[in-house]
Protein backbone atom coordinates (compact mmCIF):
# COMPACT_ATOMS: atom_id res chain seq x y z
CA UNK A 1 0.00 0.00 0.00
CA UNK A 2 1.14 3.34 -1.03
CA UNK A 3 -1.23 5.85 0.98
CA UNK A 4 -3.99 6.84 3.02
CA UNK A 5 -6.48 9.03 2.05
CA UNK A 6 -8.77 11.31 4.49
CA UNK A 7 -12.28 12.56 4.13
CA UNK A 8 -12.31 15.50 6.66
CA UNK A 9 -15.78 16.02 8.33
CA UNK A 10 -17.29 13.50 10.30
CA UNK A 11 -13.77 11.07 10.20
CA UNK A 12 -11.20 13.17 10.97
CA UNK A 13 -12.89 16.26 12.76
CA UNK A 14 -16.49 17.32 14.05
CA UNK A 15 -16.40 21.58 12.83
CA UNK A 16 -20.62 22.33 12.70
CA UNK A 17 -21.02 24.26 15.45
CA UNK A 18 -18.20 26.55 14.36
CA UNK A 19 -19.26 26.56 10.62
CA UNK A 20 -22.41 27.27 12.03
CA UNK A 21 -21.10 30.60 13.85
CA UNK A 22 -19.52 31.29 11.01
CA UNK A 23 -22.03 31.17 8.03
CA UNK A 24 -25.08 32.89 10.21
CA UNK A 25 -22.46 35.70 10.72
CA UNK A 26 -22.11 35.80 7.21
CA UNK A 27 -25.94 35.72 6.68
CA UNK A 28 -26.37 38.59 9.16
CA UNK A 29 -24.04 40.91 7.47
CA UNK A 30 -24.63 40.10 3.95
CA UNK A 31 -28.51 39.01 3.66
CA UNK A 32 -32.09 39.99 4.82
CA UNK A 33 -32.83 36.31 5.04
CA UNK A 34 -34.48 34.84 7.61
CA UNK A 35 -32.42 31.82 8.00
CA UNK A 36 -30.74 30.47 11.31
CA UNK A 37 -27.65 27.59 10.21
CA UNK A 38 -27.62 25.06 13.13
CA UNK A 39 -24.71 22.02 13.88
CA UNK A 40 -27.74 19.42 12.42
CA UNK A 41 -28.40 21.24 9.47
CA UNK A 42 -24.83 20.76 8.55
CA UNK A 43 -23.95 17.02 9.70
CA UNK A 44 -26.59 16.56 7.39
CA UNK A 45 -24.67 18.76 4.15
CA UNK A 46 -21.26 18.04 5.40
CA UNK A 47 -19.89 15.71 2.38
CA UNK A 48 -22.03 16.96 -0.53
CA UNK A 49 -20.56 19.39 -2.96
CA UNK A 50 -20.47 23.00 -2.99
CA UNK A 51 -23.09 23.10 -5.51
CA UNK A 52 -25.31 20.72 -3.84
CA UNK A 53 -25.20 22.21 -0.64
CA UNK A 54 -26.17 26.16 -2.16
CA UNK A 55 -29.46 24.09 -3.32
CA UNK A 56 -29.80 22.82 -0.26
CA UNK A 57 -29.53 25.88 2.21
CA UNK A 58 -30.72 28.42 -0.34
CA UNK A 59 -33.08 27.17 -2.15
CA UNK A 60 -35.57 30.71 -2.10
CA UNK A 61 -32.55 32.51 -3.91
CA UNK A 62 -31.39 32.07 -7.98
CA UNK A 63 -28.77 29.79 -8.90
CA UNK A 64 -26.70 32.87 -9.09
CA UNK A 65 -27.36 34.49 -6.07
CA UNK A 66 -26.82 30.57 -3.87
CA UNK A 67 -23.92 30.39 -5.23
CA UNK A 68 -22.91 34.23 -4.23
CA UNK A 69 -23.85 33.94 -1.02
CA UNK A 70 -22.04 30.67 -0.58
CA UNK A 71 -18.90 31.91 -1.30
CA UNK A 72 -19.11 34.51 1.12
CA UNK A 73 -20.09 32.04 3.70
CA UNK A 74 -17.36 29.41 2.96
CA UNK A 75 -14.99 32.95 3.06
CA UNK A 76 -16.12 33.57 7.07
CA UNK A 77 -15.55 30.14 7.54
CA UNK A 78 -12.11 29.63 6.93
CA UNK A 79 -11.10 32.56 8.65
CA UNK A 80 -13.37 31.32 11.78
CA UNK A 81 -11.85 28.37 11.69
CA UNK A 82 -8.45 29.57 12.30
CA UNK A 83 -9.64 31.07 15.72
CA UNK A 84 -12.61 28.69 16.53
CA UNK A 85 -11.16 25.21 14.70
CA UNK A 86 -13.57 22.43 14.85
CA UNK A 87 -12.96 19.30 17.38
CA UNK A 88 -10.53 16.86 16.76
CA UNK A 89 -11.96 13.03 16.93
CA UNK A 90 -9.62 11.42 20.12
CA UNK A 91 -6.67 9.91 18.94
CA UNK A 92 -6.69 11.68 15.13
CA UNK A 93 -3.53 13.98 15.15
CA UNK A 94 -1.74 11.22 17.39
CA UNK A 95 -2.98 8.39 14.95
CA UNK A 96 -1.94 10.81 11.61
CA UNK A 97 1.89 11.33 13.36
CA UNK A 98 1.92 7.42 13.89
CA UNK A 99 0.66 6.26 10.21
CA UNK A 100 2.49 8.85 8.80
CA UNK A 101 6.04 6.96 9.77
CA UNK A 102 4.60 3.88 7.56
CA UNK A 103 2.75 5.61 4.44
CA UNK A 104 2.11 8.66 2.92
CA UNK A 105 -1.30 10.47 4.17
CA UNK A 106 -3.59 12.37 2.41
CA UNK A 107 -6.94 14.33 2.50
CA UNK A 108 -9.35 14.82 -0.37
CA UNK A 109 -12.91 16.19 0.93
CA UNK A 110 -15.75 17.91 -0.80
CA UNK A 111 -15.09 21.29 0.60
CA UNK A 112 -13.89 24.50 -0.53
CA UNK A 113 -11.00 25.74 -1.09
CA UNK A 114 -9.00 26.93 2.12
CA UNK A 115 -10.89 25.02 4.47
CA UNK A 116 -8.39 21.83 4.34
CA UNK A 117 -5.28 24.34 5.07
CA UNK A 118 -7.82 25.48 7.83
CA UNK A 119 -8.08 22.72 9.43
CA UNK A 120 -4.54 21.32 9.65
CA UNK A 121 -3.27 24.38 10.56
CA UNK A 122 -5.56 24.80 13.81
CA UNK A 123 -4.87 21.24 14.53
CA UNK A 124 -1.13 21.21 13.81
CA UNK A 125 -1.17 18.48 11.47
CA UNK A 126 0.59 19.96 8.23
CA UNK A 127 3.88 17.96 8.55
CA UNK A 128 1.66 14.31 8.46
CA UNK A 129 0.09 15.36 5.07
CA UNK A 130 1.67 14.81 2.00
CA UNK A 131 -0.80 16.53 -0.48
CA UNK A 132 -4.44 17.51 -0.24
CA UNK A 133 -7.12 18.32 -3.21
CA UNK A 134 -10.64 19.40 -2.89
CA UNK A 135 -13.72 19.80 -4.99
CA UNK A 136 -13.33 23.57 -4.28
CA UNK A 137 -10.02 23.14 -6.63
CA UNK A 138 -11.06 20.50 -8.93
CA UNK A 139 -14.76 21.40 -9.39
CA UNK A 140 -15.32 17.32 -10.16
CA UNK A 141 -16.91 14.26 -8.21
CA UNK A 142 -15.24 13.46 -5.13
CA UNK A 143 -14.64 10.20 -7.39
CA UNK A 144 -12.59 12.00 -10.13
CA UNK A 145 -10.38 14.18 -7.41
CA UNK A 146 -9.74 11.30 -5.58
CA UNK A 147 -7.96 9.42 -9.20
CA UNK A 148 -6.48 13.47 -9.51
CA UNK A 149 -4.64 13.26 -6.86
CA UNK A 150 -3.54 9.68 -7.07
CA UNK A 151 -2.11 10.20 -10.83
CA UNK A 152 0.03 13.44 -9.13
CA UNK A 153 1.21 11.66 -6.43
CA UNK A 154 1.66 8.62 -8.47
CA UNK A 155 -0.56 6.55 -6.09
CA UNK A 156 -1.38 3.02 -7.61
CA UNK A 157 -2.62 0.85 -3.94
CA UNK A 158 -4.44 3.23 -1.53
CA UNK A 159 -7.29 3.01 1.03
CA UNK A 160 -10.01 6.00 1.74
CA UNK A 161 -11.39 6.47 4.84
CA UNK A 162 -14.69 8.73 5.10
CA UNK A 163 -17.59 8.40 7.29
CA UNK A 164 -20.59 8.47 4.18
CA UNK A 165 -22.50 6.77 2.13
CA UNK A 166 -20.91 9.20 -0.65
CA UNK A 167 -17.48 8.13 0.31
CA UNK A 168 -18.55 4.94 -0.24
CA UNK A 169 -19.96 5.73 -3.84
CA UNK A 170 -16.85 7.52 -4.72
CA UNK A 171 -14.35 4.54 -3.50
CA UNK A 172 -15.80 2.23 -5.79
CA UNK A 173 -16.18 4.98 -9.19
CA UNK A 174 -12.68 5.70 -8.30
CA UNK A 175 -12.10 2.06 -7.90
CA UNK A 176 -10.28 1.73 -4.39
CA UNK A 177 -10.82 -0.08 -0.79
CA UNK A 178 -13.35 1.89 1.20
CA UNK A 179 -12.46 2.15 5.24
CA UNK A 180 -15.91 3.33 7.01
CA UNK A 181 -15.45 5.69 10.09
CA UNK A 182 -18.78 4.52 11.89
CA UNK A 183 -18.33 7.08 14.67
CA UNK A 184 -19.04 10.14 12.00
CA UNK A 185 -22.29 11.24 10.23
CA UNK A 186 -23.48 8.76 8.25
CA UNK A 187 -24.34 5.33 7.85
CA UNK A 188 -23.07 2.79 5.47
CA UNK A 189 -24.73 -0.43 5.61
CA UNK A 190 -23.18 -2.79 3.28
CA UNK A 191 -19.43 -1.39 4.47
CA UNK A 192 -17.22 -4.19 4.13
CA UNK A 193 -14.21 -2.41 6.81
CA UNK A 194 -15.03 -0.58 9.05
CA UNK A 195 -13.04 1.52 12.29
CA UNK A 196 -15.36 2.51 15.51
CA UNK A 197 -12.32 5.08 16.42
CA UNK A 198 -9.73 6.83 14.47
CA UNK A 199 -6.90 4.73 16.72
CA UNK A 200 -8.55 1.57 14.64
CA UNK A 201 -6.77 2.24 11.67
CA UNK A 202 -2.89 1.52 13.60
CA UNK A 203 -4.29 -1.65 14.20
CA UNK A 204 -5.06 -2.33 10.37
CA UNK A 205 -2.27 -0.93 8.52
Amino acid sequence: MDGIIFDVDGTLWDSTDSVAESWNLALREHSSLDLVIDADILSRLFGKTMNEIADAVFPMLSPEERMRLLEICFDYENRYLETHPGTMYPGAVDTLRRLSKKYPLFIVSNCQKGYIEAMMKSCGMESYITDHLCFGETGQPKSVTIRLLMERNSLNDVVYVGDTQGDADACRDAGIPFVFAAYGFGEVPDASQKIDSLPDLCNIF
